[in-house]
């Protein structure tokens, strides 16, 4: 995963999600906050630039105070295929199962997702 942090390309990325919305709603908001100053200490990184497959938002890791805390420990996600969703859950250190989390995402699928990768790794979805 690659994290964006350049200002053209964070405005390139807005400009692209707003074509989807509501879809990349969740996603949008931290991006628009990231690319205006980044109050909030979040994070955008995707797959791949400038071609993506998924969006993926967060709270930069040096930020997490408690490891059990999902609330702060959000995710936010769009992607565009599902596969890629799997491959970002199942074997990528951009979600790391050291940390309770939740992952906010307004696509059909992402639920059934999350489970699968879950229940193929013997983990518990709440």
């Amino acid at each position: 995963m690659q994290i964006l942090r350049c200002p053209a390309q964070l405005q390139l990325l807005e400009e692209t999600l707003r074509k989807s919305l509501p879809t990349t709603l969740p996603v949008l908001g931290t991006v628009m906050t990231v690319a205006r100053g980044n109050p909030a200490s979040h994070e955008v990184l995707v797959d791949s630039w400038p071609h993506f497959g998924i969006v993926l938002t967060r709270l930069r890791p040096e930020e997490h105070r408690d490891p059990m805390d999902y609330y702060t420990n959000q995710l936010a996600v769009f992607y565009r295929d599902k596969g890629a969703l799997q491959a970002l859950l199942g074997g990528t250190e951009a979600v790391t199962r050291a940390r309770a989390f939740q992952i906010l995402g307004m696509q059909d699928g992402l639920d059934e997702a999350v489970q699968e990768v879950a229940s193929a790794r013997g983990q518990k979805v709440e």
